[in-house]
């Protein structure tokens, strides 16, 4: 029976999966800042703290389709749990070397990487599973509300994570964040997966790997998103990561500004999603895909640049806007894509995320040598806004709706359910 504290729709697996979204976040928004404090604390310049970042970002790209392979192959919880595992065994050691001595590097570098090896086979099991525990009929209220509970989670782990370290200092944040890992872990390991049909015997991994690509490149209104957001993606994340604090500095007046801006996107965020919790655009996808050329907008008013309110405002309506975007595609996903397909897909759609952001990072700096940062900021706005424009051309964007029919609810809810 359902609980009386939760909606009939979120079953059993749709409640485990949301309460440890918002464990984890906590938990890691707070660690990606003390990991940067760690490796200044440790004598590190700027340049290092930048290594370990990347450290984190590359095994995404090496490792998600294969992580998107394994999820279709295996019980997503499993691979979910394991994944869960190895983060908490590297943040634990990474917490251990900052709190007991000296830690070189290297050493962080390994252990980050470590860490982006656990996320890069967590992400494509952990969306086929969430996308697996509704129905049709209650998709778009469900995705929203874990977005939200998720976003909400984010914002409040980065300013407790902040306060953390100056009161206690970067290392136990990280050691809270490996307690968090072990949490959501252990209540991961409690989905239930009965409901989803066993998987016939394929061809092997590259071939899984091969279906999986079948299944992106088949439908144009997929390949085409998918690829924008390779491009917007590395944009946004130049301008925010590299250009927005130095605009701070040199205009703004500090880093507080910028600090504001992202809070407010934040909050935007969880606007988004809630307005997404009542409204249910037919055109699933034209919605969504209008909802990014507000992205466009931060690097805009960087580049003006506008005074903290304005840059605040336009945060705040970019953060709704790409709510709407995500609520939407998800939603799609869950409607078109096999179940037995979904970790692939996104597998697929988080390496066009990633893919670029890296080198986009990279080449912020060099950009801003050859053009001037003004030129460069009004470049990243130009191409979300070109890359969106050319999303729209495609017809089955346009055209793809809401199915009316409802589906029954894949989530079961007896106790006496599989394991």
């Amino acid at each position: 029976m359902p609980s009386r504290h939760r909606p009939a729709w979120a079953g059993r697996n749709y409640t485990l999966l949301t309460g440890a979204a918002v464990v984890t976040n906590l938990g890691s928004h707070g660690a990606l800042i003390a990991a940067a404090f760690a490796v200044l604390d440790a004598g590190g310049s700027t340049g290092d703290v930048g290594l370990v970042a990347a450290a984190r970002t590359l095994p995404l790209v090496l490792f998600l389709l294969i992580g998107g392979a394994l999820a279709d192959r295996l019980p997503r919880h499993r691979v979910m749990v394991a994944a869960n595992a190895l983060n908490c065994l590297s943040q634990a050691a990474f917490a251990t070397l900052v709190l007991t001595g000296d830690p070189k590097l290297w050493q962080m570098m390994l252990l980050t990487a470590l860490g982006g090896t656990g996320t890069a086979f967590f992400n494509p099991a952990a969306e086929g599973m969430l996308l697996s525990s509704v129905s049709g009929e209650h998709a778009n209220r469900a995705f929203a509300l874990f977005r939200m509970a998720v976003n909400g989670a984010g914002i409040g782990g980065a300013a407790l994570g902040g306060a953390m370290i100056v009161a206690i200092g970067p290392g136990w944040v990280l050691a809270v964040d490996a307690a968090a890992f072990a949490v959501a872990g252990a209540l991961r390991a409690f989905l239930r997966v009965g409901h989803i049909a066993d998987r016939a015997p394929g061809g092997g991994l590259l071939a899984d790997l091969r279906e999986g690509r079948h299944e992106v490149t088949s439908r144009s209104w997929l390949w085409g998103i998918v690829l924008q957001f390779s491009v917007v993606v590395a944009v946004v994340g130049a301008a925010e990561a590299v250009y927005g604090p130095l605009v701070a500095r040199d205009r703004l007046g500090g880093p507080a500004p910028w600090g504001a801006a992202l809070a407010f996107f934040g909050l935007g965020t969880i606007g988004g999603a809630l307005l997404m919790t009542v409204w249910k655009p037919r055109r699933l996808l034209l919605v969504g895909t209008l909802c990014v050329f507000p992205m466009a907008l931060p690097s805009a008013a960087l580049a003006v640049p506008l005074p903290a309110w304005g840059l605040c405002a336009v945060m705040l309506v970019s953060g709704v806007a790409i709510e709407v975007f995500g609520v939407n595609w998800m939603t799609t996903l869950h409607q078109e894509i096999p179940e037995d397909k979904f970790s692939r897909v996104s597998a697929y759609d988080w390496f066009g995320s990633v893919s670029m952001l890296p080198l986009a990072t990279a080449l912020a700096g060099p950009a801003e040598t050859l053009l001037g940062r003004t030129r460069a900021l009004w470049g990243c706005a130009t191409l979300v806004v070109v890359a969106t424009a050319l999303v729209l051309a495609v017809p089955e964007v346009r055209r793809l709706t809401r199915r009316p029919t409802p589906e029954p609810a894949p989530d079961p809810t007896p106790e006496h359910a599989a394991v």
